[in-house]
């Protein structure tokens, strides 16, 4: 699988922690940056990954910033993007299970790098139940 991984300075070392799992996982990972825990504009970062989702050359993004809320409404302004801030693992579940969601935001001053990659690695195995679900997800675009 084909992550696209990013964030902003607070979500600099979880980006690489992640990472590192990821690719230990098997899956190819593009790292949209930053590339330093020097401080950034996180939509600088947001915008690129949110696009190489939207585009499909992407299968999945993570997003990883202070509080999960500012990469969330950047990537969910991309018209193909589901951005799901999660901070508990049912969250990630039903983001997918429900939402269908392509991005992954996680709030790393919030949540231990443990959880985060737990919430990351449930994201990525689980499916979208699609059903009733599916009318839902297809009303969500506005174009």
């Amino acid at each position: 699988m084909k992550i696209a991984i990013g964030g902003d300075h607070a979500g600099f070392t979880y980006k690489e922690e992640i990472k590192n799992m990821l690719v230990l996982n098997g899956h190819q990972v593009v790292d949209f940056g930053p590339f330093s825990d020097a401080s950034v504009d996180y939509p600088d970062f947001a915008h690129p990954l949110a696009s190489s989702v939207d585009k499909g050359e992407s299968d999945f993004g993570i997003l990883i910033c202070g509080s999960g809320n500012g990469v969330a409404i950047t990537a969910n302004k991309h018209q193909g993007v589901r951005a799901a801030l999660c901070w508990l693992t049912e969250l990630g579940a039903l983001a997918r299970q429900h939402n269908n969601a392509n991005v992954l935001c996680l709030p790393a001053r919030f949540i231990a790098l443990e959880l985060a990659k737990e919430i990351t690695q449930i994201f990525i195995d689980t499916a979208f139940e699609g059903g009733r679900h599916e009318n839902r997800v297809n009303k969500i675009a506005c174009g």
